[in-house]
């Protein structure tokens, strides 16, 4: 004789369910912030990238504007210059991009060390 098993009857189903979709959600949430975070990283090496290209102009490496040149690495590391400064032989850059749609920015400078 079974009794009180006709109430939780499908029970089990809608709590597999639940289960699926907090995982899904989760997981969801952990890539976006992987992804942010990679993000991250790549705005901070189109920064230094143009801080460096731009270093290497004023050294005479690269013929070229500092600016212009830091501008076009950044671009190449799919990133844009905002702001681009040269105090003698140092170039200081802000580098910045959209990542999930929230804007991302990073400063690097290159040039001598300091002293």
């Amino acid at each position: 004789m079974r009794r009180g098993r006709g109430k939780e009857k499908g029970s089990a189903s809608v709590l597999a369910v639940g289960v699926a979709s907090v995982s899904l959600v989760c997981v969801a949430a952990a890539g976006a912030v992987g992804e942010a975070s990679v993000g991250r990283a790549s705005v901070a090496t189109a920064a230094d990238a143009a801080a460096l290209a731009g270093a290497d102009t004023l050294a005479g490496f690269v013929v070229g504007d500092a600016c212009e040149i830091a501008a076009r690495a950044a671009r190449v590391n799919d990133a844009r210059l905002e702001s681009c400064s040269v105090t003698g032989s140092e170039v200081r850059v802000v580098v910045g991009a959209m990542i999930l749609g929230v804007a991302v920015t990073s400063r690097a400078r290159a040039g001598p060390p300091p002293g």
